[in-house]
């Protein structure tokens, strides 16, 4: 069943009041959404790929929250939450919601890309739905 997203600015809020917070320099936020491109598309410019018009979406809690704490291990990074959607989901939906803090920019980018990268590849399940 489809969820509502939480807030980023409470996110950043809560991050900033967490104790990592003395060690953390800068905050990246990811926020995947439905987009009408299909992957095939985007990804591989495949085209007379028909327009997406949602997904189904789910993902793997226990593997998730180990790519998490994966994140939270890199060097520098003192910060890491995650939040999922699931179910049948529209155009411009939420699918999911990631934050990194850590020292610097550079190690922040880094682990951000590095979460989102397992997220996707290795966690969760999408299908699209097409027109």
């Amino acid at each position: 069943m489809k969820k509502t997203m939480p807030s980023p600015d409470e996110w950043l809020k809560e991050a900033k009041a967490d104790p990592s917070a003395a060690s953390c320099g800068m905050y990246l936020i990811h926020n995947g959404t439905v987009r009408r491109s299909a992957r095939a598309k985007v990804r591989a410019g495949e085209e007379g790929t028909a327009p997406v018009r949602g997904m189904l979406f789910g993902y793997d809690a226990e593997k998730a929250a180990a790519a998490a704490e994966e994140a939270r291990a890199m060097p520098g990074i003192g910060y890491v939450r995650v939040w999922l959607n699931e179910g049948e989901l529209s155009l411009g939906d939420d699918i999911m919601l990631v934050l990194v803090g850590g020292d610097i920019r550079p190690r922040v980018i880094d682990a951000l890309q590095y979460l989102v990268g397992k997220l996707k590849n290795e966690c969760v399940t999408e299908r699209e739905l097409y027109e």
